[in-house]
């Protein structure tokens, strides 16, 4: 139930899903009480332009992102862990397995590999069942796409059960444990680090943060104010940026249910 329903609240908070109430309120009220109406829509066009500029979600995913940025010289390690969400599964039309946009996590997981940084892959992530519920579990997603790029399949674990990133670091610190692993390098997206980092480090994990999947580069935030132009156009509502906006959001949102629910 817990699973469910950090699922669906959320989306009540996020810009689209709070548009949506207000444009419902200002239909409700619209005959009845006009002014009421006339707020809501109000509120539903401010929301919009705020979360859908440029300016408000680069400045919110580089808050997150900016964080833990890529060591120079990456430290060796026991194991490489790389968390689900990168994967769309072998459901037709689709010929195989995809790679979604947080896929580069997969991709910068084997170029860790090639670089003998971590003798072994741990694959952490299940399917939702209410989720794309024919396909496989991520993990078997993830091992699929890894093998057919040529990292052999002894170097991969499997951890098919977990639904969430707290399930990810407590099914995870079981396979190190059995398998006497100390220090690991936590591959995911940039946006994701911050959350995932405390939970593995809550539950006692040696983790080294390993982070890919940039959405914002200096050369982004340089570019916004770059020039007359730019600064104006840096303002005009954009559905990307609605959608790096509810990203953020959704991510502050996981730190503070997490730190409710003693998990960080």
């Amino acid at each position: 139930m817990f699973l469910y329903l950090s699922k669906l609240l959320p989306l009540f908070f996020y810009p689209l899903g709070l548009t949506c109430i207000f444009l419902l309120v200002a239909l409700f009220m619209l005959w009845k009480r006009p002014r009421t109406a006339a707020i809501a829509i109000t509120l539903a066009l401010i929301l919009l332009l705020f979360s859908s500029n440029a300016w408000i979600p680069n400045l919110l995913v580089r808050s997150l992102e900016w964080q833990y940025f890529p060591s120079a010289q990456i430290p060796n390690a026991e194991a490489i862990v790389v968390l689900g969400g990168a994967t769309k599964p072998a459901l037709p039309p689709r010929p195989g397995v995809d790679l979604n946009e947080a896929g580069d996590r997969v991709i910068y997981a084997a170029q860790l590999y090639r670089q003998n940084k971590a003798p072994v892959i741990i694959l952490s992530g299940g399917r939702i069942d209410w989720e794309d519920n024919q396909g496989l579990a991520e993990s078997e997603d993830m091992a699929q796409i890894l093998t057919s790029i040529g990292i052999p399949s002894e170097a991969l674990i499997q951890e098919s059960e977990s639904l969430n990133t707290y399930q990810n670091a407590v099914n995870v610190k079981k396979i190190l444990e059995s398998r006497g692993i100390r220090r690991i390098l936590l591959v995911t997206s940039a946006m994701h680090m911050p959350r995932s980092l405390l939970i593995f480090k809550r539950q006692g994990i040696d983790a080294i943060p390993a982070p890919t999947d940039f959405l914002v580069t200096s050369s982004d935030m340089q570019g916004l104010a770059s020039t007359p132009k730019a600064a104006i156009l840096s303002l005009l509502p954009d559905s990307s940026n609605l959608h790096k906006f509810t990203g953020a959001a959704k991510e502050y949102v996981g730190i503070f249910v997490y730190r409710l629910r003693g998990w960080l």
